[in-house]
């Protein structure tokens, strides 16, 4: 897996757990404060481990999240033309364009660095 795959990865499984949490949140309401809240719950129930599986999906959304910091900080820390490239491209999304711009360096040269790194 690269760089860019794992980046990507990374923020699939953020975005799946945040909307795991808010799911797990709004269910909580619904148990302490909703249309849920006349009813009793047992300590086997789902209901009542709500809070621990909060916790547990915060615990596992704040890991993600400073490990998705610190590969991009990682991949910041790269030096040279090309890797400035492959960042922006991969990993901020931007267009051949954009990075020519960014960079100072004409789109036609861009484009023959990334088709170089590929081809190699």
């Amino acid at each position: 897996m690269n760089g860019c795959e794992i980046d990507q990865k990374l923020e699939d499984e953020i975005t799946y757990l945040e909307y795991n949490l808010s799911r797990s949140q709004n269910e909580l309401k619904r148990w302490v404060q909703g249309d849920l809240a006349k009813y009793k719950l047992t300590s086997k129930s789902d209901g009542a481990r709500l809070e621990e599986r909060i916790e547990v999906i915060e615990y596992e959304l704040a890991h993600k999240m400073n490990d998705l910091h610190d590969l991009r900080k990682l991949i910041n820390t790269f030096q040279g033309i090309e890797h400035q490239i492959v960042y922006k491209r991969y990993i901020k999304g931007k267009t051949f364009g954009a990075i020519a711009n960014d960079l100072c360096y004409s789109l036609g040269y861009i484009k023959k660095n990334m088709q170089r790194l590929f081809v190699q």
